[in-house]
């Protein structure tokens, strides 16, 4: 397995590369367009960002089918949502905390209460329906129209962000290739293809990350339920993750926030559309109770968002239920 280790190595720092250039890319390519940091973080960055874990369902579905395929797609559809309202945001909290503590930035969060809360919003909503749709057998013929329902919401979600948009955030940081080219103007064209370089560093180190995952999780006896619940989302959220920790590094907490709420979105759209047209979609108990959670989380930090009382303590606890879960997933299934 030390191979899979070495490559498993260079896959991160591949991602952790390619996901400064792509913050900086977009940062600027929202700069340029005159897009608030709001539609930056929420929908360029989420989006892009989400393109590796969208993949995996995909993929697993298209390329294995059956029973098997479909458990892993499931499990990876819904670790996603599970994976970004506890670890992902717990992250950031931790950093928050750590950096505010090294006087780098202050310790409040400051985000935009109505990007934020709408997101979450939009997420409760789409992802409690694809929940609920799981457990109701007698609208099962009707799994295309609440796919296609899913996909209307996100773009009601897109016609919303871009509507009430704000104000947009002060000049970035040196664009990245500005230095590697020496060319001061910032051109559109360098600004899209340091983002084009860094999205693909992003999904082609995602993508090391998991293939060398896999054998690992085999060779330690971890079961495929694990492997597509936990594993997966850990390899192809690291954007996300790496992400949030660089904007909160520079107090771009907006930024940091809406590239996990942004994406929640997202994946509680598309990747869940795709799992409940072309999956059984039938839940087993470990994303049952992954989802529950994600809602749970999701519903709290909605409301502290509301009240003004979100602290970066407050995220950390998301962290701490995310190894509670995996734990007992874990200890559940190791003697299967």
């Amino acid at each position: 397995m030390i191979p899979d280790f070495a490559l498993l190595l260079l896959a991160l720092i591949i991602i952790l590369a390619s996901a400064e250039l792509f913050t900086n890319g977009i940062e600027w390519l929202g700069h340029k367009l005159d897009l608030s940091e709001g539609v930056v973080g929420s929908v360029l960055a989420a989006v892009g960002t989400a393109l590796p874990e969208t993949l995996i369902p995909i993929v697993a579905v298209a390329f294995f089918g059956g029973k098997h395929g479909h458990e892993i797609g499931i499990g990876a559809i819904a670790g996603a949502p599970f994976m970004l309202t506890t670890l992902t945001l717990g992250l950031f909290g931790l950093a928050v905390w750590s950096f505010s503590r090294q006087n780098l930035r202050g310790k409040e969060i400051a985000i935009s209460k109505a990007v934020i809360c709408r997101d979450l919003r939009f997420f409760l909503f789409s992802y409690g329906i694809a929940i609920a749709f799981a457990y109701m057998p007698a609208i099962a013929s009707y799994r295309y129209v609440v796919a296609l329902l899913l996909l209307a919401i996100y773009g009601l979600y897109i016609y919303q962000t871009f509507a009430h948009e704000g104000e947009t955030g002060h000049a970035p940081e040196i664009l990245h290739f500005e230095r590697l080219l020496n060319d001061k103007s910032k051109k559109m064209k360098v600004i899209i293809s340091q983002v084009g370089v860094g999205l693909a560093g992003i999904i082609g180190g995602a993508s090391l990350f998991v293939d060398h995952v896999a054998p690992i999780a085999h060779g330690l006896g971890i079961p495929p339920i694990v492997l597509s619940l936990i594993i997966a989302p850990v390899a192809t959220e690291l954007p996300e993750k790496v992400n949030s920790i660089l904007w909160a590094r520079i107090g771009k907490d907006t930024l940091a926030v809406g590239n996990i709420t942004g994406a929640l979105v997202f994946q509680s759209c598309f990747p869940v559309a795709f799992g409940i047209a072309f999956t059984s979609w039938q839940l087993s108990e470990g994303t049952t109770l992954s989802s529950m959670i994600a809602l749970f989380f999701a519903l709290i930090y909605w409301l502290l968002i509301r009240a003004g009382k979100l602290k970066s303590w407050h995220l950390m606890f998301g962290a701490g239920a995310y190894a509670i879960t995996v734990s007992y997933l874990i200890a559940k299934h190791s003697g299967h």
